[in-house]
């Protein structure tokens, strides 16, 4: 079942699938490096201010599954305020860093929405064809 693009359940679900997949991403990181769960607030604290922005700025409750300019906009201000509040805070921005990130988030924060205009074609042939 697809997301329904302008409901208020559909916002929502946006919401926190945006804020979901930032979490995993940051979770996939610290194991990679062997760290623990502690610090995983911290670390992820910069990236869900980024998406807030990103939110924010792109007025992503108009069209929250669009990929072009509400996505894309979500995906790049979540990487560069991202990255900006780690450095104001002390954390490393390494370039590999900023790489991975870059292209893990825009995997997460573009796919799904990728995948819900998918389910929403499929099931506009289905109600065609009905």
């Amino acid at each position: 079942m697809a997301i329904q693009q302008n409901s208020r359940s559909g916002l929502l679900l946006a919401a926190v699938l945006d804020a979901a997949l930032v979490l995993i991403f940051v979770l996939i990181g610290r194991a990679s490096h062997g760290e623990g769960l502690l610090g995983t607030l911290l670390t992820g604290l910069p990236f869900l201010g980024g998406l807030l922005v990103g939110w924010l700025v792109m007025r992503a409750w108009r069209s929250p599954q669009k990929i072009a300019w509400t996505g894309t906009g979500i995906w790049l201000f979540s990487v560069g305020v991202g990255m900006l509040l780690r450095t104001v805070t002390g954390q490393g921005t390494e370039f590999s860093f900023v790489v991975v990130t870059t292209v893990v988030l825009g995997v997460f924060l573009l796919g799904w929405r990728g995948i819900a205009v998918l389910l929403r074609r499929g099931q506009a042939r289905t109600h065609a064809v009905a």
